[in-house]
């Protein structure tokens, strides 16, 4: 049975996992979340918590860069490397950055724009950042370092004609685009949990404190009333941390579905803001019936660990797949900490030894003359023989050169014929472009037109919710609201009633002194019975 114990380490976090492999079946022996001041104490005080001293440890990449090549499917092994490492040398100088000190590996996929041509991900790493992670196992057996964006995909259930995002949400968010079972691509932003949590932190304190903030919070949809764990303002409070950069990240992963050549048709989420409350159903209403957006449940789980709480494996989602990673699983030739096979150049210029053959005896009884030839007509004689060797092989390979000469001039010819054939249909070809080419840059001045109004409709969409919770905690209690509307742009009116004139004047000062609303006016008063009915009009700041 071989076992691989998984960490993700971010800022003052470290979330484990040590998992068995039994034929070709995954087990969780143990898992956890750890928080940390001393990052080697952690290390090392996790090791000894699951036993892991003589077991292979697997950790993620930290601040590592991605970059993109195009390269032809049929160039060789070699052939690729050197290809990749001039390209990644001129994104270097481009960059100004020294490649010396940085250390690559990559992966490829097809590329479904062009079927003769092959997409590679390359991955760099400081070398300074590299050296400061095995800093943090000495003397322990680390194994592996790979980007979490790469080892993501093995625990999720991926269907083979079905493309699919995966969406992880820890300190940075990586969005891994899936192709089937093939990463395609991957994107990374700042915008995570590290930026929730640190504000978070201000008021808490504690960093642990913090966490459970976020596995108690629960997001809602516009169409959901608010009712969650915390009073109205605390929930609200935490809430104005929490929401706009989840907003941000939905943006960017639109973008990315908006921009794929192929149809996504699942989004999944994880990381450590997948614990909050209701985050898929929040992802799903954005994207509608467009995609399916779920919570990713580590496809490993059996169902004799099922009696432990799901949410419980998600949160430790990315150190599970290092750990499986390191079991083998996923991409192949990724891992940092494994050095890359160096060729023995001696072996390839090493002489072989030769063998000399030794001349067959002659009989001289066959070569027995009367009459002794002198030394002179030896050398007469051994000059004459080398001379006519010489003419006839001169003879023979000038016959030979002849014949290969006519054949390259056949060759020679051919290939001019077939190289002015192609300039003509390239000359064509450009025409044809040239002219795709004004049609497609009108297309994309109308896309971007469209764009613009689609996100002008999102924005929209956004404030509205907003605009709900600020008045439900700026209404009166005697004041009830009959009517919401948006007739047009941002002009929002609202019919309320009440049994008091001082409510409705309390919730109208209300509105306009904290700002819910600009040019706030009420008119259109009417009394039934003991209801006195009120149209108050203003716009969204």
């Amino acid at each position: 049975m071989a076992s691989y114990l998984g960490l993700y380490i971010e800022d003052n976090i470290i979330k484990y996992a040590k998992v068995s492999k039994v034929k070709e079946e995954f087990k969780i022996d143990t898992f956890g979340i750890k928080f940390y001041s001393n990052i080697k104490e952690a290390i090392n005080q996790i090791v000894q918590e699951t036993n892991s001293l003589k077991i292979p440890i697997s950790v993620n990449l930290v601040n590592e860069n991605y970059q993109y090549f195009s390269m032809f499917s049929q160039l060789s092994k070699n052939d690729l490397d050197k290809a990749i490492k001039m390209e990644f040398e001129s994104y270097c100088t481009e960059k100004g950055y020294n490649p010396n000190f940085l250390e690559t590996r990559y992966a490829v996929s097809d590329d479904p724009t062009t079927p003769e041509k092959i997409k590679v991900i390359n991955i760099s790493e400081n070398t300074v950042e590299l050296d400061k992670i095995k800093g943090n196992f000495e003397g322990l057996k680390l194994s592996n370092i790979v980007p979490v964006s790469m080892s993501i995909p093995n625990i999720a259930d991926l269907n083979p004609k079905e493309n699919s995002i995966i969406v992880n949400l820890e300190g940075k968010t990586t969005v891994t685009t899936m192709h089937g079972n093939c990463v395609f691509d991957i994107q990374t932003f700042d915008e995570g949990s590290s930026m929730i949590l640190s504000n978070i932190i201000q008021k808490e304190n504690s960093y642990a404190k913090a966490y459970d903030v976020l596995r108690n919070t629960t997001i809602y949809t516009s169409e959901e009333t608010v009712t969650a764990n915390f009073d109205d303002d605390e929930q609200a409070k935490y809430l104005e941390e929490i929401l706009p950069v989840l907003y941000t990240v939905l943006n960017n992963v639109q973008k990315i579905v908006a921009s794929s050549l192929e149809k996504i048709d699942k989004i999944y989420i994880t990381g450590t803001l997948s614990c909050i409350n209701n985050i898929d159903l929040y992802f799903q209403e954005y994207f509608g019936d467009s995609a399916r957006c779920e919570i990713l449940k580590p496809s490993i789980i059996t169902n004799n660990q099922k009696d432990v709480n799901i949410k419980e494996y998600i949160e430790v989602n990315s150190a599970i797949s290092l750990a499986i990673q390191g079991l083998g699983q996923g991409i192949k030739g990724i891992s940092f900490k494994q050095d890359l096979l160096k060729m023995d150049l001696k072996d390839l210029f090493k002489a072989k030894p030769t063998t000399v053959k030794r001349k067959p005896k002659i009989n001289k009884e066959f070569f027995k003359f009367d009459k002794k030839v002198t030394t002179s007509e030896t050398w007469v004689l051994r000059a004459c023989v080398v001379m006519v060797i010489f003419i006839f092989a001169y003879i023979v390979f000038s016959k030979i050169l002849l014949g290969q000469i006519e054949e390259k001039k056949k060759e020679t010819q051919n290939a001019i014929t077939s190289i002015k054939n192609e300039i003509s249909q390239v000359s064509k070809d450009t025409t044809t472009l040239n002219n795709k080419l004004t049609e497609y840059s009108t297309l994309i001045k109308q896309l971007n037109t469209i764009n613009g109004k689609i996100s002008d409709v999102t924005a929209n969409k956004y404030l509205i919710p907003n605009l709900l919770e600020q008045i439900a905690r700026s209404i009166d209690e005697s004041v009830q609201i009959t009517s919401i509307s948006n007739p047009y742009d941002k002009h929002i009116v609202i019919q309320a009633q009440s049994s008091q004139y001082q409510g409705l004047g309390y919730f109208k000062t209300k509105l306009q002194i904290n700002n819910i609303l600009t040019n706030v006016v009420a008119g259109g008063s009417m009394k039934q019975g003991n209801l006195i009915t009120v149209t108050i009009e203003g716009d969204l700041p």
